[in-house]
């Protein structure tokens, strides 16, 4: 089974998509573990604060270490060979060929920030951090949420179809998947393009082959 874990303040946020769709068919299937740790629950004191103002000064708050070492340290007592995975802006590009990465490990644990993110000697008891692309979240819990996504639908049998991960989008290092057409053959004047209807496999794998690269050089 692979166990992914994810450190938030919000460990409800993940209910809901967690409950639907793919990732619930692969819980249920017993194929993945899915398991959040509260970082509030690591604070200490009266009000259990988790956040204060930076050295310096400046605008927002910062997650203090104290409490985000103590859950990242819950997670790695939880599972030994987890691979802890800081979710921030200034973190390495998120792909889908790290997405395939991950998923050759037994564990991973992702660490999700909040306000204006973290105190930097946090980044000392982490394996790697990654971003999702160059804007800002309001908090870690929807980058860590299309990470888990990406890993659970390409841990084996969790698709219904081999075949759906393999031909994905970006499998192949920074290529588009193709167009696809399905009924009816004419929609509102637009119609199937004919090497679809032909019948002539190579001649529909050249085409998509052709679409596929021409798609990615349009996008670029």
């Amino acid at each position: 089974m692979f166990h992914a874990q994810v450190l938030t303040l919000f460990p409800e946020f993940f209910d809901s998509p967690l409950s639907c769709s793919i990732p619930r068919r692969a819980i249920e299937a017993g194929i993945v573990a899915v398991d959040c740790i509260q970082i509030r629950d690591f604070a200490t004191g009266r009000h259990r604060k988790v956040d204060d103002s930076p050295y310096g000064g400046g605008p927002g708050m910062l997650m203090k270490p104290e409490p985000v070492v103590a859950a990242i340290r819950e997670a790695r007592l939880r599972q030994p060979q987890t691979h802890v995975v800081m979710l921030t802006p200034s973190g390495a590009p998120f792909n889908q060929s790290r997405a395939l990465e991950f998923t050759e490990k037994s564990s991973i644990t992702l660490l999700c920030g909040r306000y204006e993110g973290f105190d930097e000697r946090i980044c000392d008891y982490v394996d790697e951090q990654i971003s999702l692309g160059d804007y800002v979240l309001s908090g870690g819990e929807p980058a860590a949420m299309c990470v888990l996504d990406a890993v659970i639908r390409l841990l084996p049998d969790v698709l219904g179809s081999p075949e759906s991960a393999v031909l994905d989008s970006f499998t192949e290092e920074g290529i588009l998947d193709w167009p696809h057409y399905t009924r009816p053959e004419v929609f509102e004047g637009k119609a199937v393009p004919d090497v679809l209807l032909s019948g002539h496999h190579a001649e529909i794998e050249v085409w998509r082959r052709e679409q596929a690269l021409l798609r990615s050089r349009r996008r670029s």
